[in-house]
């Protein structure tokens, strides 16, 4: 198995990567493509955990083998299961049958940040979340600990005194953390982006921004417009953006049968996502057999696998 290098980046590495490479071990870059895990995350993993540990050059380059691919691949697994990344190189080491009882701190970390949020600690929810990011693959970090954690808040705020007020912190802090992760990752890339919009008359949509920060961490630039677009304003956006798609996101319900003037000259894919999806059902249904190129998911985690399926991402 070789990985492609580009002439600059092949001239400053050593003899002995590149002769690895060419045997088939692969770099660190490659592993959290195929794996979706990024490289931070892999060095956490290896330094505090010992979960992964590659072979190195002398000059210090990690390598891995295809086993060691596969064993990131069942961390995964026990991730996705709802274990703690601190518990699974038991699990590995020693298998056994997966029960509730099984050690997690998912439950522990949703708590931290509930009562960050009730007493408007900003640091306490960004420490938090900033170490949590180090230690899982965004998908992971969405699946288990950001959307039920808002998905806990939607059932505290259920007429409680004080819900505007903390709706307003926690998603004011969730759209800036997130977009400046967008931002970041934005001015390392330089390929056609996928476009995203609020489509809603909402003016803060939480899943919109894990959404974005989902597929920006599949190195795909993002450009997010937290706002609908009339008709003739999304085709010239694409038109200017020329973007590798675009994905309309919503929590409300929207006018289906306006999709096909509001997609009118947007020749490129497109989505639409969020619980606006479970609304329209049938008619949404209809209109991806009349509109080309049109796709539906009800959640960040689906948009992300539908995209990435569709190549797109």
């Amino acid at each position: 198995m070789k990985t492609p290098l580009d002439s600059s980046a092949s001239e400053d590495l050593g003899a002995d990567f590149k002769k690895a490479l060419d045997e088939g071990w692969l770099p660190i870059r490659e592993v959290a493509r195929q794996t979706g895990v990024n490289a931070i995350t892999l060095r956490a993993w290896e330094r505090r955990y010992g979960l992964i540990v590659p072979q190195r050059t002398p000059k210090g380059h990690r390598l891995f083998s295809a086993e060691h691919v596969q064993r990131i691949l069942t961390i995964l697994t026990w991730l996705n299961r709802g274990v703690a990344v601190s518990q699974v190189k038991q699990l590995l080491d020693t298998p056994q049958e997966f029960s509730e009882s099984t050690e997690n701190d998912w439950q522990r970390l949703r708590q931290t940040l509930l009562q960050a949020v009730a007493t408007l600690s900003e640091r306490t929810l960004d420490d938090t979340v900033n170490q949590v990011m180090a230690l899982y693959p965004p998908r992971t970090l969405c699946e288990q600990l950001l959307m039920p954690l808002l998905t806990d808040l939607e059932q505290r705020w259920q007429g409680q005194f004080g819900a505007q007020m903390e709706r307003v912190f926690v998603y004011s802090w969730l759209r800036s953390k997130f977009g400046a992760r967008i931002y970041h990752n934005n001015r390392q890339l330089h390929t056609a982006p996928l476009l995203l919009i609020n489509h809603s008359d909402l003016p803060l949509e939480p899943h919109l921004w894990l959404t974005a920060w989902l597929i920006s961490s599949a190195d795909c630039p993002v450009e997010v417009f937290d706002w609908p677009l009339p008709a003739g304003e999304l085709a010239l956006a694409v038109d200017h953006l020329q973007p590798r798609g675009v994905l309309l996101y919503s929590s409300k319900a929207i006018n289906p049968s306006q999709l096909p003037k509001l997609f009118n000259g947007v020749s490129c894919p497109k989505m639409i996502a969020g619980p606006t999806v479970c609304i329209h059902h049938a008619e949404l249904s209809v209109k991806t057999s009349e509109i080309a190129d049109l796709y539906v998911a009800e959640d960040p985690l689906t948009a992300h696998q539908v995209l990435v399926q569709r190549g797109l991402i």
